[in-house]
């Protein structure tokens, strides 16, 4: 019998919560149930197991991260719909860490189709101003995607903090360059 109260969607944004304070990789169904009190047993009639969690934990974070990437280019375009972009991003990842690290895992297509598909036709708007269409568009998401997730995995692990340049400086230097390179883009 299910535990009153418990829901899958209530699980998941309790998961999400958790992962921001303890890390996404330390997010266990044990762990779940200890913050609610109950029995590991309780939670697997609303979750499969611990993948499947991991997986809601990953297409909940995609989605919010989407509604802040849509609410943050939204009438911009070029470099302001780019730096928009980016810096919804990094703002995300150092609000949420947890969750940014749940966007990174690879999902199965059929299970995050909505939410993947959202994400990158964000990810192209935020590109559109630069001209572009495919295949160069998608080499440009992939560019963008991994300057962005890189410097935000760097940032995040301290390894920027011992050089006396500041880190925003860097980002805004990065962000410049990133745009020249996209407005050069070869055809």
């Amino acid at each position: 019998m299910a535990r009153a109260g418990l829901s899958a969607d209530r699980l998941t944004q309790a998961a999400a919560d958790l992962a921001d304070e303890v890390g996404f990789e330390n997010v266990t169904v044990s762990a779940l149930a200890r913050h609610f009190g109950v029995k590991d047993a309780s939670l697997y009639s609303h979750i499969r197991n611990a993948q499947d969690l991991r997986t809601r934990m990953a297409v909940l974070a995609l989605a919010e991260l989407s509604d802040r990437s849509a609410e943050a280019i939204a009438g911009r375009s070029g470099k302001d719909a780019l730096v928009a972009f980016a810096s919804a991003h990094r703002g995300y990842a150092h609000e949420h860490p947890g969750r940014y690290a749940a966007v990174q895992l690879a999902l199965d297509p059929d299970v995050a189709a909505d939410s993947a598909v959202r994400h990158t036709e964000l990810t192209r708007a935020a590109l559109r101003g630069y001209g572009m269409w495919d295949p160069e568009l998608t080499d440009a998401v992939r560019l963008l995607h991994s300057t962005l997730h890189g410097f935000v995995s760097l940032e995040r692990s301290g390894a920027f903090h011992s050089h006396p340049r500041g880190v925003e400086a860097s980002w805004l230097r990065a962000l410049d360059a990133l745009d020249s390179v996209l407005r050069a883009w070869p055809a």
